[in-house]
C-alpha cells in the first residue's frame, strides 16, 4: 500500500482547540525560492518600503506556542528594521480579554490578532480600520476567506492564515481491511461501503465531534448552508440540510458512523478516537499531525479530500485575520505591516515554521510542493465554507450543537426547524 504518510515534530504540536492559525511544523523542506530567501511568486517587495517611519506599531498576537511566537517576532523585526517603524509583539495570555480591555480604554493595539465572530462585533462598533481591500495583494487572498471578513460590503481584514477540514484514513486499518489507494472514497455512497467495512467490534469505519463544526460538511455537501446570500435569511431547515442529517443518522444507525464521544468510542475529539484507534477514519483539521505526533507516533496516516455530496464538494474553513484599530496612530504603517506579513514569501515561512496554510492563492503550489501530504487540506480552500459569525449566532450554534447530540433519536427535520427559528431570531436583532 503507497498510501501517503505524515510525520510531524513533536515540538511545534497544537492542541485541536485551537482551530484557526495553528499548526505543527512540518518536516519536509521549504521550497528552495523561501530557503534561499530570494523573492516568492506573488511576494510584495516593496511592502516596507511604501511607508515613512512613523508612530510605534503594538501587535497583539494569541501564540499557539514557542514556533509561533518566534517567527512572527522575526518578520515583524525584518519590516521594522526596513521601514525604520518602531513595532513591538506582545503574546497575549487572554487574546479576547486583553483585546477587549484594550479597545475599552481606548488604547487597543494597532494590529491583533482577530476571529471571524469578533471581527463582526468589533466592525459594527466602528472599531476596525477597514484598510484589507488597499493592500496590493487584496486580490491574492482566497475568495472564501475574503468573505469570512467581509463586513457591510468592506474586506475589513487580512486574513493571516487558514485551516480546513479533511479526511483522514488510518493506513494499517485501511490495508487490514482489504482495502488500497482506489478505494479512497470520492462520494458519500463509498464513504459508507468503506466505512461500512472498516467497522469491527474494536472500531467504528467514520468518527467525528458531535458539533456543526464537523457535521456542517455533509451540509455543504448537500448543497445546504445556514444564512442566504442576502445575509438576513435563515435557511438552515432546508431539504439539503435535512438531506445530510440523515445520511448521518442512518450511517449512525447501521453503526458504522458514530461520534467521537460515542460509548463504543469515549474519546474527547475525533483526533484522539482516531490516535486510539478506536476510529479509522476521522473528519478533523490538519491541527491534527502535531496530536498525532505527539501522542500517537506510532500510528501512520493519510490525509484525503473529503468526499463529494449529492451537490459536490464541501468542508469547513477555520480562520484569523490581522485587524487593525480605526483609532491607530501609524494607520499607514500598520498596513504597510500587514502587507508584509501576508506576501507569499512570509506566509511560507510561517507555514515551514509551525504548520499553518497560506491565505494566499499564490503561494499554494509552493505550499504543496513543500507538504503534499497536507494537499488536500488547501484543495479545499476552494469550495470551503464558513459559519455563521453574525453577533448571536455563536449561542445559536452552541444549541445546534446540543441538539445534534440527539440526531440517533429525534428526526433531522425537527432539530433543524428549531435551529432554524433561533438563528433567524438572532439575525432579525441585527
Amino acid at each position: 500500500m503507497n498510501l501517503r504518510t505524515l510525520r510531524m515534530p513533536a515540538s511545534l504540536a497544537v492542541t485541536a482547540l485551537l482551530l484557526a492559525a495553528c499548526g505543527s511544523g512540518f518536516e519536509s523542506e521549504a521550497p528552495a525560492s523561501v530557503a534561499a530567501g530570494s523573492e516568492a511568486p506573488g511576494a510584495s517587495t516593496d511592502a516596507s518600503a511604501a511607508a515613512e517611519p512613523g508612530a510605534p506599531l503594538t501587535i497583539l498576537i494569541g501564540s499557539s506556542g514557542d514556533a509561533e511566537t518566534d517567527i512572527v517576532n522575526e518578520l515583524v523585526a525584518e519590516w521594522s528594521a526596513e521601514s525604520g517603524t518602531e513595532a513591538e509583539v506582545v503574546v497575549a495570555s487572554d487574546l479576547n480579554q486583553q483585546l477587549s480591555q484594550g479597545f475599552s480604554s481606548n488604547e487597543p493595539p494597532d494590529l491583533f490578532y482577530l476571529s471571524t465572530d469578533q471581527m463582526v462585533a468589533y466592525a459594527a462598533t466602528g472599531s476596525l480600520e477597514p484598510y484589507a481591500e488597499t493592500l496590493a495583494n487584496a486580490d491574492d487572498f482566497y475568495p472564501n476567506l475574503r468573505e469570512a471578513f467581509t463586513y457591510d460590503g468592506q474586506f475589513m481584514c487580512a486574513p493571516k492564515d487558514f485551516s480546513t477540514l479533511a479526511l483522514i484514513i488510518n493506513d494499517g486499518l485501511w490495508s487490514d481491511a482489504g482495502l488500497g489507494d482506489d478505494d479512497i472514497p470520492s462520494t458519500w455512497e463509498e464513504l459508507s461501503a468503506v466505512a461500512e467495512q472498516l467497522t469491527t467490534d474494536a472500531q467504528v469505519g467514520l468518527a467525528f465531534g458531535p458539533e456543526v463544526q464537523r457535521i456542517g460538511v455533509f451540509m455543504a455537501q448537500a448543497g445546504g448552508a445556514f444564512i442566504a446570500e442576502d445575509g438576513t435569511t435563515a435557511v438552515v431547515d432546508s431539504p439539503e440540510n435535512a438531506e445530510a442529517l440523515q445520511y448521518i443518522k442512518d450511517q449512525m444507525a447501521a453503526g458504522s458512523f458514530a461520534f467521537s464521544n460515542d460509548a463504543r468510542i469515549d474519546a474527547g475529539w475525533g483526533g484522539e478516537a482516531f490516535g486510539l484507534e478506536k476510529a479509522a477514519m476521522v473528519i478533523e483539521g490538519n491541527w491534527i499531525a502535531g496530536a498525532m505526533t505527539n501522542d500517537f507516533p506510532d500510528v501512520e496516516y493519510t490525509v484525503a479530500e473529503l468526499p463529494e455530496g449529492p451537490a459536490g464538494p464541501g468542508t469547513i474553513q477555520y480562520t484569523n485575520c490581522w485587524g487593525m484599530a480605526a483609532s491607530s496612530d501609524n494607520i499607514p504603517g500598520a498596513t504597510s505591516l500587514v502587507e508584509f506579513l501576508t506576501s507569499t514569501e512570509s506566509q511560507l515561512r510561517a507555514a515551514e515554521a509551525f504548520g499553518v496554510m497560506p491565505s494566499v492563492a499564490s503561494a499554494a503550489e509552493d505550499w504543496k510542493a513543500a507538504y503534499p501530504e497536507f494537499a488536500a487540506f488547501i484543495d479545499g480552500a476552494e469550495y470551503a465554507i464558513n459559519l455563521p459569525s453574525q453577533p448571536g449566532t455563536a449561542d445559536v450554534i452552541s444549541d445546534f450543537n446540543a441538539q445534534l447530540a440527539t440526531l440517533s433519536s429525534t428526526e433531522p427535520e425537527t432539530i433543524l426547524a428549531s435551529v432554524q427559528e433561533s438563528l433567524q431570531a438572532a439575525l432579525d436583532e441585527q
